[in-house]
């Protein structure tokens, strides 16, 4: 049915309306591909799906659970569904359904709870605890954790508790040090920054360089809240592995905002392959950062359309007026040949207010399209960039 959208809509509305289970069943899968592939209102569709978490049908549920929990923001309206769902299924089965024998159950029950968190609701809380506490699927919970900032004060200690547990000599679990490091950023609560600096160091010590740059960039995230870390921060910024060196240089910049000292070792890192992200880190210390200027100028003729993307923006908070002429051009046309790029060029054109006019008939053109668009093609960030569109359509 290609692009009718309306009338794929109309067609899955009575398969999920069905009395056939099977009918049913079938037919989240399909509502879950429309709405994560095409744009609109599908409220109605999402509606329907939480329509399916039925207790007495943990099979069904299971698998309308797990499709919630990809839809990302459009699945605010279930809300309410999902929690009431989770608080039955405890009731039912105890506060330990989501270790529970009955492996549909479990997963039935283990789907909602994360969709629900990913809402940041927390109703899902005593379940992620439990699961937290009891080690029983917590990679699980590890992963939606992060989405529950406002009980940081439960969960900062026990995600810190299990990376203190990590064994770095122990290559395979680099996955869940990440997936730890990743939740305890997400909650933002610079209590975690003791775990997360030794962290860093065991990482380092182990030669697990990507999970030492991970933590380093949380750390950074963290920013002035935690500059006690800098006694270990400071030495890896002559880190032999480059993406060491880059997190570590950002984070001394986050930690304790010394232009003068970290934007000679930034604009010499643009020459290695973490120039993207040392790009970003210029363009957030804006003009003080004006010595690397030559430098992202020469960037905006690179081969590479998302190089030429990172470089234009932080020439935009850099240099304001004067780069705009190039930039403008540069970011258009790198969303032309590669629409991957459209949350980074979008968030710029947003940072640029009246100088981004130029760009209002591509961005009108956006609005029209029915496909998703932006990065990996997901729905938060084809959400993200339809925000994006609209805010700078709707200036004067």
């Amino acid at each position: 049915m290609d692009d009718r959208v309306p009338e794929r809509t109309a067609l899955l509305t009575e398969q999920l309306r069905s009395v056939d289970p099977a009918m049913r069943y079938d037919a989240i899968r399909m509502a879950r591909d429309l709405i994560t592939q095409w744009r609109g209102d599908h409220s109605s569709l999402v509606v329907l799906l939480a329509e399916c978490l039925l207790p007495k049908d943990a099979y069904t549920c299971a698998a309308a659970a797990e499709a919630l929990g990809s839809l990302g923001p459009v699945s605010e309206p279930t809300r309410e569904a999902l929690a009431s769902y989770v608080e039955a299924t405890r009731a039912a089965h105890g506060p330990r359904v989501w270790a529970s024998q009955d492996r549909l159950v479990r997963r039935a029950h283990q789907e909602a709870v994360r969709a629900l968190a990913r809402l940041g609701d927390l109703r899902a809380l005593p379940s992620v605890l439990t699961a937290l506490d009891e080690g029983t699927d917590a990679w699980r919970a590890v992963q939606v954790a992060g989405y529950l900032s406002e009980a940081a004060g439960d969960l900062t200690p026990r995600l810190s508790k299990l990376l203190a547990e990590v064994d770095f000599s122990a290559p395979p679990q680099s996955m869940s040090a990440n997936a730890l490091v990743s939740a305890l950023g997400l909650l933002a609560d610079p209590a975690a920054a003791p775990a997360i600096t030794s962290a860093v160091t065991a990482a380092v010590r182990h030669e697990q360089w990507n999970v030492a740059a991970s933590a380093l960039d949380t750390l950074a995230s963290f920013g002035s809240r935690v500059a006690s870390a800098l006694e270990v921060v400071r030495p890896l910024a002559d880190a032999q592995n480059i993406n060491v060196r880059a997190a570590a240089t950002a984070a001394m910049w986050e930690l304790e905002g010394d232009a003068a000292r970290v934007v000679p070792q930034l604009v010499e890192l643009l020459d290695s392959h973490q120039h993207h992200k040392v790009a970003d880190v210029l363009g957030r210390i804006g003009p003080d950062a004006a010595p690397a200027l030559p430098r992202l100028r020469k960037m905006l003729t690179a081969g590479y359309e998302w190089t030429r993307v990172h470089a234009a923006a932080a020439l935009w908070d850099i240099g304001g007026d004067a780069e705009v002429p190039a930039l403008l051009e540069t970011l258009l046309a790198a969303w032309a040949e590669n629409d991957a790029t459209s949350n980074h060029v979008l968030a710029c054109l947003n940072r640029m207010g009246p100088a981004a006019q130029p760009a209002l008939p591509r961005i009108r053109e956006e609005l029209t399209l029915l496909r998703r668009s932006g990065r990996f093609r997901s729905i938060s960030n084809d959400e993200e960039l339809l925000d994006a569109c609209r805010s700078i359509a709707a200036r004067p």
